[in-house]
C-alpha cells in the first residue's frame, strides 16, 4: 500500500467530468500553501495522461507528501466548461473633491472560470461630481459621509494644546496670522472621529489651504490571531498579532500566561520571537493592541515545548460497539478495541519554523494498523486495529459554514442575497436561501454580513461559531423584514414610535429636531424624507434569531463581554425625488424606564452602534433622566413617565441597540447524544447548542415571550459550556431557553414530564426543581419537543448539592469544560430508529482528523464525502431492521472483502396502515483512497426477518443491466446489485449527497429520502414516492394453544386426537 498524495486525472475526470477537456496541453500543481513543487524538496511525479502524484516512500529523511492541488491548461475552442459573468455594481466611492470637480468611481468583479478568458464590457465606472466652486482662501475640511463637521478642533502641531479655530457649520474654518509657507502641520480633531495631521499647500499667493477627511473612530479589531505552535526544547518561535482600526493601533503588548513580557527584553511590536526555548515557556500567549479609539485582546495560542517527542507510540483503548447479532463466544461485550492514536499536536520536521504560520503542522497519527477477525458466533468480522503511533503531517480539513438565510416573521427566503466578510463579497445566497462558505482554518472570528440588493430586507451582520476540526456547521439565519417607510418633513419635528407590539406600549422613541437630515455632500436636506425604521423587539422571542452581531462588546482593558439588550433598531432615510441616503445628526434616543425590569440597570444603560465589520457593539452615548406627561396604551387619562435619553448622529452606521453590560455571569453545561439511552461513548461533536436568555417581568418571575441575550457554542468531545445570565438572590431572576442543531436538524431535549426524572434530565436532585427544568412540551405534548427552559439559579458554593454542575459561576470556566461525564449537564439526543453503523477500518464523523487512508476506508476521500442511500418500502404490520452488507466489487485491492455493515429500523407511515419504509445507507461506488481506480462496490439489502422480496423500481433495475456485471439476484428474501457510479435520483428509488463533511452529506441525503424526492427534505417517511425496493414482511402465525386452552375450545376434536395418538403409541411399543 502506497501512501501520499494523489491527483490522478482519471479521478478528476471521474467526479468533475466537463470541467476538464480531452486532451489538455499543460498542467500546474501547488500545494495547499500555494508553493510549487519544485520548491518543497519533494520527490513527485506529473504526466498529462495519468496526472500527478507523490509517493510518501520515496520522500528524504521520512518526510510526508503535502498536499496539492492540480489544474490544466485546456487548448483554445475545447469544449471544457468555461464561463465569464460580471458581478453587480459596488456602491459609489467617495467623490474626490468637495469643490471644484471631482469624481467619483465604483467597480464590479468579473466570475470566470479561467485566466484565459474575460468578460465583455469595463470593470469600473466614472462618474462626475463636486462641482460647486472653491472659496478662494478658506480652509475645508470633510468627514466621511458627512460631510459638515461642526465643532471641529484645529490646532499647529507645534502647540498642540492651543485650539487655534473651530469649523463652522459648512466645515470650513480659517486661521490668520500664520505664514503660508511655514512648515508646521496642522491637526484636526473631533469627537468620534480618527484625528488627522495634514500639511498646508502653498501657492504662492501669501494664502494656503487645506482639505482633509475625518473617518469615524473605531475600536481596534484583530485580524491575524497567534497560532498554536509546538516546537522542541532550544528551538524558536514566532507568534504573530495584526490589528487594524480608525487610528490604526500603535502599540502592542505581549502576554505569557497572563503575564506582560517586558518589551526591552524581548524587543517585540506586533509580532513575537522567542529564542532557545525553555519547557518554562510553554503556555498561553495572547497580544494587546491599543490605539486612542481603545484597546483589543487576541485570541490566546498555546505554545508546548517538549524535550521529547509527545506522541505516545502506544495506541490508547478505543472502544467501537459490534453489531446487535455479533455475540463473541466466551464473552459477554458487545464492544471490540480497535485502538487509536491521541490525536494532539506534536513537533515534527519543519523546513522553515518562523512563519507565523506553521506551513504543516504535526500531530500525532497511525502509523501501523494490523488486520484481526472478531469471531460473532455463527459469521466472522473483519476489522483493522491501530498498532503504532508516531508524529506525522496533520490532515488539514476543509472548514465550511452553511446554512440558509429566511424571514423570521414567515420564513421567505432571501434569494441571491450578496454575502461579505469584512468588505469582501463572498457568495450570493440561493433561491432558496442556502448557502455555503469556505472559510480559511486560521479564522477566529467569522463575521458574515447578508444583504438584500432589492432592500426588502435589513443587512444583517452574524457572527458564526466554526468547527475547526472541519466540517462545515449549519447555520438557520434569520433576517428581519424592513418596516415599511413613511413620509416625513425634514424642516418640522418627528417622533417615531420603537416597539409596536398589541397591547404595550412602546419601548421608546426617535425623535428628529428639525433640520437635521443631510445628503452626503453635507447639504441640509430641506423635502419630504422616506423614513424606515425597523425595531427589533426583546418582547417578542421569535425575533431573538434575528438579532445582529451576537451581543458583545469591547471593554476599555480589551476584553470582550457580553451584553444585555432592551432593543435594537435599524434606520434607513432616503431622499423621496432619487431614493439617496440620507445622514441625520442631533437625534435622540428615549427609552421608556417602565420596560427595565431590573432597576440596576437603568443607570448602566449606554447607546450602542454596530460595526459591521467586525460584528463588535461600540459606545454611541450615555443616558440622561427626563420625565414628561404622555398617554399609554389603555390608559384613560395622561400620566408622568420616566424617560431616559440618549443622543446620537446617524452616518454611516445604521444598527443601534439599547444595552446593558451585565457582571452576573455562570456556564451552562449541555451534552448531545445519538439517542436517549445517553450512553457516554455516544456524545455527539459538532452540534450547535443555543442558548437565548429571557427576560423577566416586574418581579423577576420569567416571562416566556422577552429575551435579552443569546449565544451558540458547538459541543466538543466534553459537550458544550454555554455563557448565561444568572442571578444568587432569586433563582428565577433570569431564565432560559435552550436548543440544539445538527446539520438542519433539531434535535429532542430530555423529556420533564409525565414525571421528573433526574436520571433523564441529567441534573440530580434538589438542584433540579430549584432550576424548574421544562421541556417545551410541558404543559402542551402537542408543542414540539426540541427545547428547554430552566431557571438561571447561580450555584451556591457553600451547598454540596449545587458544586457538581450543570450551571457554573464564570469564574469556573474549567470546572465546566473538564467536568466528568457523570457530573450534573442537561442532555439532547437524535430522535432515531434503531440504526447501527461498522466500519472496517474504523472512523469517527464527529472528527475528520481520525481518517486513515486505506483502500477499505468507508470514505476515501477526507475532502470530500459522498453518501449513498437506498429507499426500502415494508408491507407489513410493525418495523423491520433492515442491513446492508457493502463488500469490494471490482477493485484488485479490496474484491470480496468487507468494507463494512449498515443496519436501520423502518420507519413507519403514518398516513398508510401497515406500511414503513427504511433509507439504508449504502457504500458508493467510486474512486478509492489512491484515485487511481474505481470501485464498483456490491451491496446486498437484507430485511430481517420474515420478508420476500415483491418489487424492484424498473428504472434501477434497467440501469444495472445496462452498466454490467449484473449481481445475481435468485434471493426472494434479499437484494444485490453492484452499486452505480452516476448518481441517480428519486426515479431509480437511490439518493447520493456530496459533501465536505459526512454527516451533513447523510443528513441531506436522508432528507430527500424521507420525502421521496431529490431535492426536498422531510422527517416524515413517506412510502409512496421514491421507492427502490419493496417487500412483504407478514408476522409469522404461531398457535402454541395448551391442552387445557384446546380442550376448551374445542373438546370433541382434542379427545379424538389424544385417543388416536395413544393408539399409534400404543402399536410402536408392541412392534418394538
Amino acid at each position: 500500500m502506497w501512501n501520499g498524495d494523489y491527483e490522478r486525472l482519471e479521478a478528476i475526470r471521474f467526479y468533475y467530468r466537463e470541467r476538464v477537456c480531452a486532451r489538455p496541453t499543460a498542467m500546474e500543481a501547488r500545494t495547499t500553501d500555494w508553493v510549487a513543487p519544485a520548491d518543497t524538496g519533494e520527490v513527485v511525479h506529473s504526466s498529462l495522461e495519468k496526472g500527478f502524484w507523490c509517493v510518501n516512500n520515496e520522500q528524504p529523511r521520512g518526510r510526508v507528501c503535502s498536499n496539492y492541488h492540480v489544474r490544466f491548461q485546456c487548448p483554445p475552442g475545447s469544449s471544457a466548461y468555461v464561463f465569464t459573468k460580471w458581478g453587480p455594481w459596488g456602491r459609489w466611492g467617495t467623490c474626490s473633491a468637495t469643490c471644484g470637480g471631482g469624481r467619483r468611481i465604483r467597480r464590479r468583479t468579473c466570475a470566470r472560470s479561467s485566466e484565459t478568458v474575460q468578460c465583455t464590457g469595463r470593470p469600473a465606472e466614472i462618474q462626475k461630481c463636486g462641482r460647486s466652486p472653491c472659496p478662494g482662501t478658506v480652509r475645508r475640511i470633510q468627514a466621511v459621509n458627512i460631510c459638515v463637521c461642526v465643532c471641529v478642533f484645529v490646532l499647529m502641531s507645534l502647540e498642540p494644546k492651543v485650539i487655534r479655530a473651530l469649523t463652522d457649520a459648512k466645515g470650513q474654518f480659517r486661521i490668520t496670522g500664520i505664514c503660508s509657507a511655514s512648515s508646521g502641520a496642522i491637526s484636526i480633531r473631533k469627537e468620534k472621529f480618527a484625528p488627522i495631521t495634514v500639511s498646508a499647500a502653498n501657492n504662492g499667493t501669501g494664502l494656503s489651504w487645506v482639505r482633509a477627511v475625518l473617518r469615524s473612530a473605531e475600536k481596534p479589531y484583530v485580524v491575524k490571531h497567534p497560532e498554536d505552535k509546538v516546537r522542541y526544547e532550544g528551538g524558536r518561535v514566532m507568534m504573530c498579532c495584526k490589528a487594524t482600526g480608525s487610528p490604526p493601533p500603535d502599540k502592542y503588548y505581549w502576554y505569557h500566561n497572563g503575564t506582560l513580557l517586558d518589551r526591552k527584553l524581548y524587543k517585540y511590536e506586533e509580532d513575537l520571537v522567542l529564542w532557545s526555548l525553555k519547557p518554562e515557556q510553554s503556555g498561553q500567549y495572547y497580544c494587546k493592541t491599543s490605539s486612542s479609539a481603545g484597546s483589543i485582546k487576541s485570541s490566546p495560542a498555546l505554545l508546548t515545548v517538549i524535550g521529547q517527542p509527545s506522541c505516545n507510540s502506544t495506541p490508547e483503548m478505543h472502544l467501537i460497539r459490534l453489531p446487535m447479532d455479533c455475540v463473541q463466544p466466551g464473552t459477554d461485550s458487545m464492544h471490540y478495541n480497535t485502538g487509536r492514536c491521541l490525536h494532539n499536536k506534536c513537533a515534527g520536521s519543519l523546513d522553515f519554523d518562523m512563519r507565523c504560520r506553521d506551513e504543516a503542522g504535526f500531530c500525532c497519527g497511525v502509523k501501523d494498523m494490523e488486520s484481526r477477525v472478531i469471531n460473532c458466533g455463527s459469521y466472522i468480522l473483519p476489522i483493522r486495529a491501530v498498532t503504532q503511533c508516531s508524529c506525522q503531517k496533520c490532515l488539514q480539513p476543509t472548514v465550511l459554514v452553511r446554512g440558509r438565510v429566511v424571514t423570521a416573521d414567515n420564513g421567505e427566503p432571501l434569494r441571491f442575497g450578496h454575502i461579505y466578510i469584512g468588505k469582501e463579497r463572498a457568495g450570493t445566497t440561493g433561491y432558496q436561501g442556502g448557502f455555503t462558505l469556505q472559510i480559511p482554518p486560521d479564522t477566529q472570528r467569522l463575521v458574515v454580513n447578508f444583504v438584500d440588493p432589492t432592500e426588502k430586507f435589513l443587512d444583517t451582520p452574524k457572527v458564526f461559531i466554526l468547527d475547526k476540526r472541519g466540517g462545515s456547521i449549519y447555520h438557520d439565519v434569520k433576517v428581519m423584514r424592513k418596516k415599511a417607510p413613511i413620509d416625513i418633513n425634514a424642516g418640522e419635528t418627528n417622533s417615531i414610535n420603537l416597539g409596536e407590539i398589541n397591547g404595550e406600549d412602546p419601548i421608546g422613541q426617535l425623535v428628529i429636531p428639525p433640520n437635521s437630515f443631510h445628503k452626503e455632500n453635507g447639504e441640509i436636506y430641506e423635502g419630504t424624507v422616506k423614513a424606515s425604521v425597523t425595531f427589533i423587539d426583546p418582547r417578542n422571542i421569535t425575533t431573538a434569531a434575528a438579532a445582529p452581531g451576537d451581543l458583545n462588546f469591547v471593554d476599555g482593558e480589551g476584553d470582550m463581554l457580553p451584553l444585555r439588550t432592551y432593543g435594537m433598531f435599524s434606520v434607513d432615510f432616503r431622499d423621496e425625488s432619487n431614493k439617496e441616503v440620507l445622514g441625520a445628526g442631533a437625534v435622540q434616543v428615549l427609552l421608556d424606564t417602565q420596560h427595565v425590569k431590573m432597576p440596576e440597570h437603568i443607570p448602566k444603560m449606554k447607546l450602542w452602534s454596530l460595526n459591521p465589520d467586525t460584528g463588535v457593539w461600540e459606545e454611541e452615548s450615555d443616558f440622561s433622566y427626563t420625565t414628561t406627561t404622555a398617554g399609554g396604551h389603555g390608559r384613560s387619562k395622561r400620566e408622568e413617565r420616566t424617560f431616559l435619553i440618549g443622543n446620537m448622529e446617524i452616518r454611516e452606521r445604521r444598527l443601534f441597540n439599547l444595552d446593558v453590560p451585565e457582571n452576573r455571569r455562570c456556564y451552562v453545561k449541555v451534552r448531545a447524544y445519538m439517542s436517549d439511552k445517553f450512553l457516554s461513548s455516544e456524545q455527539l461533536e459538532g452540534v450547535v447548542i443555543t442558548l437565548i436568555n429571557l427576560e423577566p417581568k416586574p418581579g423577576f418571575s420569567s416571562n416566556p415571550r422577552a429575551w435579552g441575550r443569546f449565544d451558540s457554542v458547538i459541543t466538543g468531545s466534553n459537550g458544550a459550556c454555554l455563557p448565561a445570565f444568572c442571578d444568587a438572590q432569586r433563582p428565577d431572576a433570569y431564565t432560559a431557553y435552550v436548543t440544539a442543531m445538527m446539520g438542519g436538524e433539531e434535535l429532542e431535549a430530555a423529556p420533564s414530564s409525565p414525571k421528573m426524572n433526574p436520571n433523564i434530565i441529567g441534573v440530580s436532585q434538589p438542584y433540579l426543581d430549584k432550576i424548574d427544568y421544562q421541556r417545551s412540551d410541558h404543559d402542551d405534548p402537542a408543542l414540539k419537543k426540541t427545547a428547554f427552559k430552566i431557571n438561571l439559579a447561580k450555584p451556591n458554593q457553600n451547598n454540596f448539592d449545587e458544586t457538581n454542575g450543570p450551571i457554573y459561576p464564570y469564574q469556573n470556566a474549567l470546572s465546566c469544560e473538564n467536568a466528568p461525564i457523570d457530573a450534573n449537564h442537561f442532555r439532547f439526543f437524535r430522535v432515531e430508529k434503531d440504526k447501527y453503523e461498522y466500519n472496517v477500518i474504523p472512523f469517527e464523523e464527529n472528527d475528520l482528523t481520525t481518517w486513515m487512508g486505506d483502500y477499505l476506508s468507508w470514505w476515501p476521500n477526507p475532502q470530500e464525502f459522498r453518501a449513498c442511500f437506498i429507499k426500502v418500502k415494508i408491507h407489513g404490520q410493525k418495523e423491520v431492521m433492515v442491513r446492508s452488507r457493502n463488500l469490494g466489487g471490482t477493485h484488485r485491492e479490496t474484491k470480496g472483502k468487507l468494507y463494512g455493515l449498515r443496519d436501520i429500523r423502518s420507519t413507519r407511515d403514518m398516513r398508510e396502515a401497515n406500511t414503513s419504509a427504511a433509507c439504508l445507507e449504502f457504500k458508493c461506488s467510486g474512486m478509492l483512497f489512491d484515485q487511481a481506480e474505481v470501485d464498483r462496490s456490491i451491496i446486498s439489502v437484507l430485511p430481517q426477518g420474515n420478508c420476500r422480496k415483491t418489487n424492484t423500481n424498473s428504472l434501477l433495475q434497467e440501469y444495472l443491466i445496462k452498466h454490467p456485471p449484473v449481481a445475481p439476484n435468485n434471493d426472494t428474501h434479499g437484494f444485490t446489485m453492484l452499486a452505480p457510479v452516476d448518481p441517480l435520483g428519486h426515479n431509480y428509488g437511490i439518493y447520493t449527497v456530496t459533501d465536505q463533511n459526512p454527516r451533513v452529506a447523510k443528513e441531506i441525503a436522508i432528507g430527500r429520502c424521507f420525502d421521496g424526492t431529490s431535492d426536498g427534505f422531510s422527517r416524515e417517511m413517506k412510502t409512496d414516492s421514491g421507492v427502490a425496493l419493496t417487500f412483504s414482511c407478514p408476522e409469522r402465525k404461531i398457535n402454541r394453544e395448551s391442552l387445557f386452552q384446546r380442550l376448551q375450545n374445542n373438546p370433541s376434536q382434542t379427545l379424538a386426537q389424544m385417543g388416536r395418538s395413544m393408539r399409534d403409541n400404543s402399536a410402536k411399543s408392541m412392534s418394538g
